[in-house]
């Protein structure tokens, strides 16, 4: 059995004799070198919008804290490039990030922060910048130690910053799962489709899944994810799961400005029982092909394309 070490030379190794991060290789490549086929891979998912201001953060640490409390194990990393948010909505200043994993002053498990319910997050700060230089050394290092996560999360959100930028496309790429946010605003609606449109165009087998904040009512809510589900099917041939919906309620503002999660300060909202409806949906969602996924560290070997 070979060591960390050991790994990390044959995976530079492979990298170099590729040309580097600028041209891709297989995925079979990457399950031979990183996966361990007997073990249980992380679910990578991307949460993201096509525009700011929708909730897309707060939506994505109460669903991770509704995931945790039926049993699983959350693990957000922060890949806003612009503001980190999860840090700020959940009132903790975390102590490092991830590019102290990437310049080797810190390992995976010293930037992981916890969180509410045993949920736990990494602050991508300026470490998310750093992945636009890395090296193929630096790369191979934050496979090896992000590929942990593989073994301490169920599931690994990746919540992004807002909009159609090279960067949020990325993330988006990379992963198999991807949840995009709007609302019933007739700009989010719009740039939510734009998203979409893009994604089809990259990969129409993506698996891509709406969810819609701040419904009015369930009326208001089903209208708006069946014509737009229906709207992606029809014109982009692409299959856009619905997720469901969260309510318009007061109670979410409230916890923002406590810097606490509503489905702990307000247990029993309507926000709360919608998003539990949406965690138990998105378990239910899963399938064979997602427990045979490829976890935190093919998804960030496919981030490669961003670097060229």
């Amino acid at each position: 059995m070979k060591d960390q070490a050991g790994k990390l030379r044959d995976i530079v190794e492979k990298l170099n004799s590729k040309g580097g991060l600028n041209n891709s290789f297989d995925d079979s490549d990457i399950s031979k070198d990183f996966i361990d086929k007997s073990k249980k891979n992380a679910r990578v998912i991307t949460i993201t919008s096509g525009k700011g201001g929708v909730g897309k953060t707060n939506i994505t640490i109460n669903l991770a804290i509704k995931l945790s409390q039926l049993g699983l194990r959350v693990i957000i990393i922060d890949a806003d490039l612009g503001l980190s948010n999860v840090d700020v909505a959940l009132g903790i200043i975390p102590k490092y990030n991830l590019s102290d994993v990437i310049n080797y002053r810190k390992g995976i498990y010293d930037v992981l922060e916890e969180g509410p319910n045993g949920v736990r997050f990494i602050s991508g700060g300026s470490g998310l910048r750093d992945l636009i230089k890395i090296t193929n050394e630096q790369l191979a290092h934050l496979l090896v130690e992000l590929g942990k996560l593989d073994e301490e999360a169920d599931i690994i959100f990746i919540d992004t910053g807002a909009g159609v930028s090279d960067q949020v496309l990325s993330f988006i790429y990379a992963a198999k799962e991807v949840i995009v946010v709007t609302t019933s605003e007739p700009t989010s609606i719009t740039d939510a489709y734009a998203l979409i449109k893009i994604i089809s165009q990259k990969d129409k087998t993506k698996d891509v899944k709406l969810l819609l904040n701040r419904a009015e009512n369930s009326r208001e809510a089903a209208n708006i994810l069946d014509n737009l589900c229906d709207v992606c099917s029809r014109f982009l041939g692409l299959s856009v799961k619905k997720l469901g919906y969260v309510s318009n309620d007061v109670n979410i503002p409230k916890a923002v400005k406590m810097q606490q999660p509503f489905v702990i300060s307000f247990e029993g909202s309507e926000a709360s029982i919608d998003i539990s409806l949406i965690a138990e949906a998105l378990v239910d969602i899963k399938t064979n092909k997602h427990d045979k996924g490829y976890g935190i560290r093919l998804f960030v070997n496919k981030l490669k394309w961003f670097f060229s």
